[in-house]
């Protein structure tokens, strides 16, 4: 009786709004009484013509749903007179811009559901107005960063759902903000403290992604995702990829890698300077000069299996104008970081008696005018490889794969070098030296290395001959052989082998040609038909005689017709079981008939007297 009682009520009231407050004309309007005797009452518009939220709404509206409208934007407090309001629904509108003074007045609000709309941001500053906020929906928009400030009035919030927009990462101070949710205390029987929705974002999965994977992977009893499976949109290597299944590193700013802060190098030689950093993710690396000079050189990069990122500037052939320093920067987004190289070049110094340079002591041991010029040759391709003094290789990388990575850099002029006791041995190292297993674009070189220890490394050098620039193979250790493979047919190359970083002594080069290569397979094939046609010439009358003899015999036999010519089958007498003798004939191969010498009819001579057979046949 009492239900019934309320329900007329109810529709007075919908017949008949109150006083106070006129429902509007798009609208409807319900009024609900609550379990503690209050009134709540409810509006919703969903024409698809309203452009803007309605402006006669009752005052004591607690829900206000707006849905499926052409509303575009909300201009600023225009739901300031509906201070009672709890629930405020707009979904599935046109929204493209809201006020930052939407929520203003607004201090009961509880809900604010925005899903489906065209939302690009959001006036986070605005909740500060909503002080009671506890859902906060906005999925299914076109969101693509929350700023870092929004994580201060986020605070209040047990539901937050961000799903379905166009995040690529969340702020550090966001995840931080979350954090004391894994940490704090779980009181039995309480509801889940923070409900979140990330799922279905095109998360970008590098190292800013750190701390949101450690953040997924930690469970708390005051923490629930609506979808826990987040999954990479890029890179495109892991497109589809479950972030749970990934091992992230945590992003570093650049660090550059001490080396040498200067160096001296002779006019018109040829210096590469080295830099190397790290960082996550791996810093760009650029050159520039301090005194704000175009450089003259080339940039190479370069990234090596420890992950470490190198940039090479060669300088080719360095005048005065090159001194200065050079400026090596690293960089990513987390900062910059910068080292200063000083390059002092020099007026070139003569040579003495018992200088050092390679080619000085090639000429010494030479013996006659082919011993000069050879070594003459030669030691114009071996590379003076400085000290530590001097940046002039590449970083200190193996490739263990079975392709070895060959890496450019220029010739300088070779400077004066001793070596030491222990310095003589490593140079000597490397024996007997051989070209073999030759094709037309490639090489292979075996050498002996008796005194090589197992972490011994060689470099082979080789290039065209006569040029100057040339190219480096880094061996791994315990290997003594390699193939070098791109070279072009018909040219000379000289190539050496050395232990890495020396300089590599006359015996430890070889000068080859791939002419030698294109002679030696010609020769081979000439040999080839040389054989195939002896043996064609001595085989061939030999089968034309057999061929023409048992073709002979097959005419003669044809002629005969068959009665005076017959070869013999071989018959051999046998003994029966009355006593009598009885013949057995074996029929002849082709073979053995082509050797019978007698015919049937030499064999009647052979019947001895009284009708009996002579126990003998012939063939």
């Amino acid at each position: 009786m009492r239900v019934a009682v309320g329900m007329l009520w109810l529709l007075a009231l919908w017949g008949h709004p109150p006083a106070h407050g006129s429902c509007p004309s798009q609208c409807s309007c319900s009024l609900h009484i609550l379990g503690d005797g209050s009134k709540a009452r409810t509006v919703v518009c969903s024409d698809p013509d309203m452009t803007l939220p309605p402006a006669s709404v009752p005052p004591d509206t607690s829900r206000l749903r707006l849905e499926r409208t052409a509303i575009r934007k909300v201009p600023g407090e225009a739901f300031r007179p509906l201070g009672r309001l709890e629930q405020l629904w707009l979904p599935y509108n046109a929204l493209s811009e809201l006020s930052g003074l939407m929520l203003r007045g607004l201090r009961r609000l509880r809900e604010l559901r925005l899903p489906g709309n065209r939302l690009a941001a959001f006036p986070w500053a605005a909740l500060r107005d909503a002080p009671q906020l506890r859902l906060l929906d906005l999925q299914a928009n076109r969101l693509s960063a929350v700023p870092p400030e929004a994580a201060r009035f986020l605070g209040n919030l047990t539901f937050l759902d961000l799903s379905s927009n166009q995040l690529l990462r969340l702020p550090q101070e966001l995840l931080a903000t979350w954090a004391h949710l894994q940490t704090g205390p779980f009181l039995p029987g309480h509801h889940t403290r923070l409900v979140l929705g990330l799922q279905d974002n095109p998360w970008v999965c590098d190292c800013r992604l750190y701390d949101l994977a450690h953040f997924l992977e930690g469970w708390a009893p005051n923490l629930a995702f609506i979808e826990a499976r987040l999954k990479c949109a890029s890179p495109r290597s892991l497109a589809g990829v479950a972030l749970s299944q990934l091992e992230l590193r945590k992003c570093q700013s650049p660090e550059i890698r001490p080396g040498v802060a200067s160096l001296r190098s002779p006019l018109g030689s040829a210096v590469l300077l080295r830099c190397g950093a790290t960082g996550v993710p791996g810093p760009e690396m650029s050159w520039r000069r301090a005194n704000g000079y175009p450089l003259n050189g080339t940039v190479h990069q370069e990234v090596a299996s420890d992950g470490t990122s190198w940039t090479l500037l060669g300088l080719p052939a360095v005048s005065h104008l090159d001194s200065g320093d050079y400026i090596c920067q690293a960089k990513n987004f987390l900062g910059v970081s910068e080292t200063v190289i000083s390059l002092a070049v020099t007026e070139p110094q003569a040579s003495t008696e018992h200088g050092g340079s390679p080619g000085a002591l090639w000429a010494r041991t030479g013996e006659g005018a082919e011993a000069a010029a050879y070594n003459k040759m030669v030691a114009r391709h071996v590379p003076d490889i400085p000290g530590p003094a001097v940046l002039a290789t590449g970083p200190p990388v193996s490739n263990m794969k079975e392709e070895l990575t060959l890496q450019h850099f220029q010739m300088g002029i070779p400077g004066e070098r001793s070596y030491g006791q222990a310095g003589r041995q490593e140079t000597q190292m490397v024996r007997s030296l051989k070209v073999v297993g030759d094709t037309y674009q490639s090489v292979t070189l075996v050498w002996k290395a008796p005194q090589a220890g197992s972490i011994t490394t060689f470099s082979v050098l080789y290039a065209v001959f006569g040029q100057r620039s040339m190219r480096r193979v880094v061996v791994p250790p315990g290997k003594t052989s390699i193939t070098i493979r791109g070279l072009v047919p018909k040219t000379k190359y000289v190539a050496c082998v050395c232990v890495r970083d020396l300089v590599p002594q006359k015996e430890q080069c070889v000068i080859f040609s791939t002419d030698e290569v294109v002679d030696a397979e010609a020769t081979q094939r000439l040999i080839n038909v040389v054989v195939i046609s002896v043996a064609v010439v001595i085989a061939l009358p030999l089968t034309l005689l057999v061929c023409c003899g048992a073709l002979r015999r097959r005419c003669r036999k044809c002629r005969s017709g068959g009665s005076t010519e017959a070869y013999v089958n071989l018959e051999r007498l046998g003994h029966s079981e009355d006593g009598s003798e009885e013949l057995s004939q074996h029929s002849l191969s082709e073979a053995d008939r082509l050797l019978s010498a007698r015919s049937s009819l030499d064999s009647q001579v052979l019947v001895g007297r009284g009708g009996r057979r002579i126990n003998e046949y012939f063939c």
